[in-house]
């Protein structure tokens, strides 16, 4: 776990301060040291939660109960999906972030039409589980509500650990269809590319 949250942090706000003005820097690192342990964690590794439109609403076969809860997964860019959407809690930024196919139903005010209740119920869920969020923290975080492909999905993005980009997927540069999982557009190195970088010091130490 110390690996991955130094991966986490030295991507983090903290040590990161391009594109940060002088007072932000100071700011948030003067928030993180007077916080509690669990919320010193989220700024260092944010937690994201998934709400998906083929398993929100289903009925658990074991307790007969319907699964509304969202599903904790990893900052990771595998967990990005068109089907999905994403809530992101940094601390500093409450993110709900829609996958592109759920963008295009929403825009087609699906939602809003007669026997399609469920849909609407699954865009509430995460901006209820936002505002619970918003309410009970302070400073108050900003929210932030973006879609799939849209300038504000960049916060999201810088987040992600980019086990999915443009260096693992070559093709996607000339519009190959053969991978449908969405690709980060980073030359940050990847969680799994660090830990093995991190061996090869220890290994190269013995």
């Amino acid at each position: 776990m110390l690996p991955q949250f130094m991966y986490h942090l030295r991507r983090s706000q903290f040590i990161q301060v391009f594109n940060n003005s002088p007072d932000e820097t100071s700011y948030v690192r003067h928030v993180f040291m007077h916080e509690d342990v669990t919320n010193s964690l989220i700024m260092i590794q944010p937690s994201l939660l998934s709400y998906d439109v083929d398993t929100y609403g289903s009925v658990d076969e074991t307790t007969g109960e319907v699964n509304n809860d969202p599903e904790p997964v990893l900052l990771d860019s595998m967990s990005l999906g068109s089907q999905k959407i994403l809530l992101l809690d940094t601390f500093f930024q409450i993110l709900i972030y829609h996958g592109s196919k759920v963008t295009e139903w929403r825009k087609a005010n699906y939602h809003n039409l007669e026997g399609y209740e469920y849909f609407k119920a699954f865009l509430e869920a995460p901006k209820r589980e936002a505002m619970e969020i918003l309410m009970d923290r302070f400073p108050l975080p900003r929210f932030i509500d973006c879609d799939e492909g849209g300038s504000q999905a960049r916060f999201l993005m810088a987040k992600l650990n980019p086990s999915t980009s443009y260096a693992t997927n070559p093709n996607h540069m000339y519009g190959s269809s053969i991978n449908t999982q969405l690709d980060v557009l980073t030359d940050d190195i990847s969680l799994q590319l660090y830990m093995d970088h991190i061996q090869r010091i220890v290994i190269a130490k013995k």
